[in-house]
Formats: C-alpha cells, sequence, structure tokens
C-alpha cells in the first residue's frame, strides 16, 4: 500500500487521531484519515463526529496496493472500543498483514499496539510500548516492552497514549520526511 493513512473507527481516541495528523500535515505529508465503513462519518470516543477524507470502499478505489516503502505508513489511534472495531475489521487486518510483510511501516498508540498489532504474527525482538495495562498481549507476541512515550523500532513505531500523540506524530513525519522537518514542525510548535 503505497502512501500514508490514518484509519477511524468507532470509539477512536480523537486526541491520537488528529494530533498525528496535524504534525504530518504540518510536515507537507499528504497523510488520509480513512473511515473503515462505508459512511466518511465516524464518532471518537468522546462522541464527537468526525468527517474522514475517505470512507474505506473510496481507500480501497483509490490506493495503490502492492510493493512498498519503510515510508508507507498505515497509522492506528487507540481509544476504546475504537482499536477493537478496527481490529475486528478483516479487509483491513489482511491488509496490514500484507503491507507489514512488504516493509511497510504501522504506527499504532495507546491501546492499538497491543489490540490492532497484536495481530500480526509475531512481534519478536521489537520494542514496544503502549497504553498501561495493555501490554501482556504485546509481551505474548514477543516484544519487548518499553515504558517510554513514544518507541521507534525499525518499521514499527509505537505511542504510549493521548500525551504522547505530538511525539507520535513527529517520530512518524521524522520517519516520512527526515529529522529535520520534524525539528522544524516541533520548533513551530514551540516545544
Amino acid at each position: 500500500m503505497k502512501g500514508t493513512y490514518v484509519f477511524l473507527a468507532d470509539g477512536f481516541e480523537i486526541s491520537e487521531a488528529l494530533t498525528t495528523v496535524n504534525m504530518l500535515r504540518r510536515g507537507g505529508v499528504n497523510v488520509k484519515t480513512v473511515s473503515i465503513y462505508d459512511d466518511r462519518i465516524v464518532t471518537s470516543s468522546n462522541r464527537i463526529p468526525v468527517v474522514a477524507d475517505m470512507a474505506f470502499g473510496e481507500f480501497r478505489a483509490s490506493t495503490t496496493f502492492g510493493p512498498c516503502l519503510p515510508t508507507d505508513v498505515m497509522i492506528f489511534p487507540g481509544g476504546m472500543p475504537g482499536s477493537s472495531n478496527l481490529a475486528t475489521f478483516p479487509k483491513l487486518m489482511d491488509i496490514m498483514l500484507q503491507h507489514h510483510a512488504e516493509g511497510g511501516t504501522l504506527a499504532a498508540i495507546c491501546a492499538a499496539p497491543s489490540v490492532v498489532l497484536g495481530l500480526l504474527p509475531t512481534l519478536e525482538g521489537k520494542k514496544m510500548t503502549c497504553y498501561d495495562g495493555f501490554e501482556e498481549a504485546v509481551i505474548a507476541k514477543g516484544a519487548e516492552y518499553v515504558k517510554e512515550g513514544v518507541v521507534v523500532d525499525g518499521n514499527i513505531i509505537t505511542g504510549r497514549g493521548p500525551g504522547w500523540a505530538v511525539e507520535f506524530g513527529l517520530a512518524i513525519l521524522a520517519l516520512i520526511k527526515g529529522q529535520e522537518t520534524a525539528d522544524k514542525v516541533k520548533a513551530g510548535l514551540m516545544l
């Protein structure tokens, strides 16, 4: 899958999704939000409706699939039941498995590293973080859980929770556009 996409399901954590989109767009990344439904409207865990850039059918019809690069990123915000809703959508999970197998990057924050990335066949040897209390699933898949805000390990980027959404987005931006671009965006935010 070519490009950078943030996947949204009802019950997603709005700050993790939209802050990540904000960081990437500030850095010049053409990131798109994708509703996993036939409708573009997705409701956050705090009952805030958000209009995604495209519904899942539009995503399937307009996206180039096939060999990808590490700079092609699938992003999964946390929130419950948002993470579970993503994980139980087989069409999306099939794309995720193929994307990862081809070397594309997966980025997940909060509950999503456990609930969504935990569906990968193995996480053996990967360093990962997630929301407190969700670490057992990543450990069971062979990952080394580290209690840090954001962890980048090869083609997997994980974030601990909503308070780390800016740094999570900047880590993805650094992967796609380089550290200098991420640093400029960070400076513009006065961080």
